[in-house]
């Protein structure tokens, strides 16, 4: 666990067609189960969410685009439930659902634990990426940036 600092994250994704058609199915049939596995997962602190429990009915970039937004402890415990654990299947699937991005589409950055991120401030974060490549201030799982020192005070 970073000390004062939690890893807040923001990944997008094209839907292929809408979610009430059948090539989609599985994806929202498992949508319930892949988002509890999040909430129990060691390290994870916060996720987006709408009424139904997921974020696919907010659609803040396109209105084809779905989000997923959330906070954890560490980039290590984040790392872990998407990569080692139920839902490495799922993403596995990733392309009967989704068109596959031209430009990044998740980004990771610090928040001061505690905070919860707002959807602007993501898609500044998305937005620096692309621009910029890995920073501080924006980053990626293949080019991590340690938690900021928290100032003595």
């Amino acid at each position: 666990m970073s000390q004062g600092f939690h890893l807040a994250q923001l990944n997008v994704a094209t839907l292929l067609a809408p979610l009430d058609d059948p090539r989609l199915k599985d994806f929202v049939a498992g949508l319930d189960h892949i988002n509890a596995l999040a909430d129990a997962s060691p390290g994870f602190v916060w996720r987006l969410k709408d009424d139904a429990g997921n974020a696919t009915a907010l659609r803040p970039f396109a209105p084809d685009m779905i989000v997923n937004m959330s906070v954890w402890e560490s980039a290590e415990a984040l790392f872990d439930y998407v990569y080692r654990g139920g839902h490495k299947a799922y993403l596995a699937r990733r392309k009967e659902w989704f068109s596959m991005p031209a430009e990044m589409h998740l980004v990771l950055w610090w928040i001061p634990a505690g905070t919860i991120p707002t959807i602007a401030e993501a898609r500044r974060r998305l937005d620096l990426l692309r621009e910029r490549g890995p920073t501080p201030e924006a980053f990626t799982f293949k080019r991590r940036f340690p938690a900021p020192v928290p100032a003595l005070v």
